[in-house]
């Protein structure tokens, strides 16, 4: 007999058993089990024996009244038989309408979510582009800031050459080491700033591949539903599946089903955000130190000129003294050259003088007298030696001046080489290497 089936009204439960299959049941009846069963059970006995002449009479009574029984019974059967069969049709029609419907409704929504999924696809993708060309302009920020800081480095250290007493630490080194210590903690900041940037481009890239996972599951799972969606009774490719209406442990349920996809989807968007507020750090951080190196930059030639400035009004200045040290010096000499003339002027007086009072101290006898001459020439040697001492002191003095005038333009021009080199130095040697200094583009990684 055929096993009845009976109409699902409503989902039936996950299985919590594995299905095996029932030992047959035999029924000695044909009956109907509800409202929406498909098929009746026919059945037929058979009595198989010798009977008496009587019986014989009996039997045929019997079989009369039974096939007219039978008959009776069997036209009530086809009539209730085909009320059910076009009640089971219609059922099955619209039952089949239904599913498809409901499949229907599944690919509108399984279309949702895969658009979704692809458009979080393509915006992970496109927001993962961007942030590998932010990731490139700090990788090129960080090489253009190795020329600034070797320029503060090489300027450091040919300031060092400078000589006694330029060697100072001045508000230029001041400047010099701001930037060079301003350099070294963007370096740093650009440095973490990349490892972030590697870090948001490894998440991007997981939750795209999980996307795509996800996309590449609803597509097929959708191109099923839609070959399902297809099918209809005339179709070649339907047939029977026996164990296709058991339900798989691992199955999902359709809440699980969306959670799964929301939060998939909650998740690339939270790191597409990430990843937006990364680039837009990443733009603020390079526009930021930029152009706090371009000012510094601006700090130090401003400090530079400054101090060449300095250097040229002292060096003018040194030059002024040592012009009127050196015409002070021709005048000393020439006042030398005088006061040895006046010494040597005094000589021929004090021979006659002495010569005189020599003469006289030979005089005979009473001759021999202490008169008004003879104290006037006394008087004369006298103011004559003390001529004579009084300019030999300035000359001494003179001489004092003239030595300390050398020591001073000496001590002058040794300080203008000073400041020549320093000139030099500063403006020659570092503002020259500065002019080298990248632009604000470069530093911020757009060269």
């Amino acid at each position: 007999m055929a096993q009845t089936e009976a109409l699902l009204t409503k989902q039936p439960a996950p299985q919590t058993i594995d299905p095996c299959e029932l030992p047959p049941k035999v029924y000695n009846v044909a009956c109907n089990t509800g409202e929406h069963t498909s098929s009746g059970l026919p059945t037929a006995g058979f009595r198989t024996a010798k009977y008496l002449m009587d019986e014989w009479y009996q039997n045929s009574y019997a079989r009369y009244h039974q096939a007219f029984s039978d008959r009776d019974y069997s036209q009530r059967q086809r009539h209730e038989s085909q009320q059910l069969a076009a009640e089971t049709g219609s059922l099955a029609h619209r039952t089949q309408q239904d599913s498809t419907l409901k499949v229907g409704e599944r690919l509108e929504e399984m279309h949702c979510w895969k658009s979704n999924l692809q458009q979080e696809v393509e915006d992970l993708t496109s927001e993962t582009d961007l942030l590998l060309a932010q990731k490139q302009r700090l990788e090129r920020a960080l090489d253009a800031t190795a020329l600034p800081f070797s320029i503060a480095i090489d300027n450091l250290q040919c300031r060092d050459r400078r000589q006694h007493p330029d060697l100072v630490r001045d508000y230029v080194e001041e400047e010099l080491l701001k930037e060079a210590d301003l350099i070294r903690k963007i370096q740093e900041l650009l440095k973490r700033t990349i490892q972030q940037a590697v870090n948001q481009t490894r998440l991007n890239r997981e939750q795209k591949e999980m996307c795509e996972m996800g996309f590449s599951d609803k597509v097929e799972s959708y191109n099923i539903d839609q070959s399902c969606s297809l099918y209809h009774n005339d179709s070649p490719e339907v047939q029977f599946h026996l164990h296709s209406t058991k339900f798989e442990e691992s199955a999902s349920t359709p809440q699980s089903w969306a959670k799964y996809t929301q939060d998939m989807l909650l998740r690339a968007e939270h790191e597409r955000l990430g990843s937006v507020n990364l680039r837009s750090l990443i733009d603020s951080i390079l526009r930021d130190t930029s152009e706090d190196l371009r000012l510094q930059s601006n700090a130090v030639n401003q400090a530079f000129v400054r101090r060449c400035e300095e250097l040229e009004d002292a060096q003018n200045k040194l030059k002024y003294h040592l012009q009127k040290t050196l015409r002070e010096i021709s005048d000393q000499e020439h006042q030398i050259s005088g006061l040895k003339q006046a010494i040597k002027d005094k000589e021929a007086p004090m021979r006659v003088a002495q010569t005189r009072l020599y003469q006289r101290s030979r005089r005979p006898n009473v001759e021999l007298c202490r008169d008004r001459a003879q104290f006037r020439l006394l008087s004369e040697v006298e103011e004559l030696n003390m001529s004579l001492t009084m300019l030999r002191e300035k000359l001494q003095d003179a001489e004092l001046a003239l030595r300390n005038l050398e020591d001073s333009r000496m001590a002058l021009e040794k300080d203008l080489a000073v400041k020549a080199n320093s000139l030099f130095i500063d403006r020659e040697k570092c503002m020259a290497h500065r002019h080298r200094y990248p632009s604000i583009l470069r530093l911020a990684g757009y060269q």
